[in-house]
């Protein structure tokens, strides 16, 4: 498998979703075994996960989101696509 290569400002977006992730499962106070488990993942996957690494599988993102009951704001990507009506406005004229 090819891995994904990320521009460094985009990287940083990444990882502060991913240390949103861990914080959240802090919060929920549940261990990163226990997270791993339920998401049906292994330990290390979780860890690149919470790190926000590009390489790891969108599913996997959707697994730990929905362990902890965050499985929603998958459908937060891309919903409020301001730059594309912009788009599609001007193509309306």
């Amino acid at each position: 498998m090819k891995k994904q290569s990320v521009l460094p400002k985009f990287q940083m977006l990444l990882e502060q979703m991913g240390e949103n992730i861990k914080l959240a499962r802090k919060r929920r106070k549940l261990t990163a075994v226990q997270v791993a488990e339920r998401a049906g993942i292994a330990r290390s996957t979780l860890y690149l996960v919470e790190k926000g690494d590009a390489s790891v599988a969108m599913g996997a993102y959707f697994n730990v989101l929905r362990v902890l009951g965050l499985q929603d704001d998958f459908l937060k990507l891309a919903s409020d696509d301001v730059f594309g009506r912009k788009l599609q406005d001007l193509d309306l004229l």
